[in-house]
């Protein structure tokens, strides 16, 4: 997390948090800061977004400094548009202190280039249920001609994603970097290529926040800190990978 995040977590008297943050980030609040778990996780929702959006405001006019703690950057997937929307209507002034997107630190840990000169000059952020409707996305024409595509919540999604992508005219021996818990000490990172993908929805090791990331520049990665993920299968412990935050 920024300096300016740690500074803001310190002086807060609620912190308001989802799911996917560490224990040891919510810990960093003041001790008697009130802190309030509001996560999601898939089919699993502690509040709706209406009630987080409630409660937001509610903590905002009883005058309290309120810490709304995400995971990764709060404007990317993270729903914090309806919630800025909540609290501009009822007149509450609020911040946004940007975080480090999935992409950006599973890219990171695999010293991975999502732009690569003359290989690939376009990134897509998006989410595995883009392609499981019956309209392709339009940036899927954008992938064919060289675009890094990073799927955010990629694991359970997986097998579309590969089926439609190919189906586009991606090939099938495209590079894929997979990683789960980006940036963490308990991350474990995989590569493969795309007709491999499908393999993500067996496995039963993964139960963290799944980062895949798709492209020609894929391939300038550094594979030594990952595992094959055809050397997956059902039953066969999978070494971690850990490192340095």
């Amino acid at each position: 997390m920024t300096l300016r995040a740690q500074r803001v977590l310190m002086e807060a008297d609620a912190i308001v948090y989802d799911a996917l943050v560490p224990q040891a980030i919510v810990d960093m609040g003041r001790r008697d800061a009130e802190r309030l778990s509001v996560g999601k996780r898939k089919n699993c929702h502690s509040k709706s977004q209406d009630e987080i959006n409630r409660l937001l405001v509610e903590l905002g006019r009883q005058g309290k400094r309120v810490v709304r703690l995400k995971s990764g950057d709060p404007l990317v997937y993270g729903r914090a548009g309806e919630e800025m929307a909540a609290l501009r209507e009822a007149g509450i002034a609020y911040e946004v202190v940007p975080g480090i997107t999935s992409a950006f630190a599973a890219a990171a840990d695999f010293d991975l280039p999502l732009t690569l000169r003359g290989v690939a000059s376009s990134l897509i952020f998006t989410t595995g249920h883009d392609l499981t409707g019956k309209v392709l996305p339009d940036w899927a024409s954008l992938a064919v001609s060289g675009a890094t595509i990073a799927v955010y919540m990629g694991r359970t999604v997986a097998a579309s994603v590969a089926e439609r992508l190919m189906g586009a005219g991606l090939a099938a021996d495209t590079t894929v970097a997979v990683i789960e818990n980006a940036s963490r000490a308990d991350r474990k990172l995989f590569h493969g290529i795309l007709k491999e993908l499908p393999d993500l929805q067996a496995r039963d090791d993964l139960d963290g926040p799944v980062m895949v990331i798709i492209g020609e520049a894929v391939a300038g990665a550094n594979f030594d800190k990952s595992e094959p993920l055809s050397a997956f299968h059902a039953g066969t412990p999978v070494r971690e990978t850990a490192g340095v935050e």
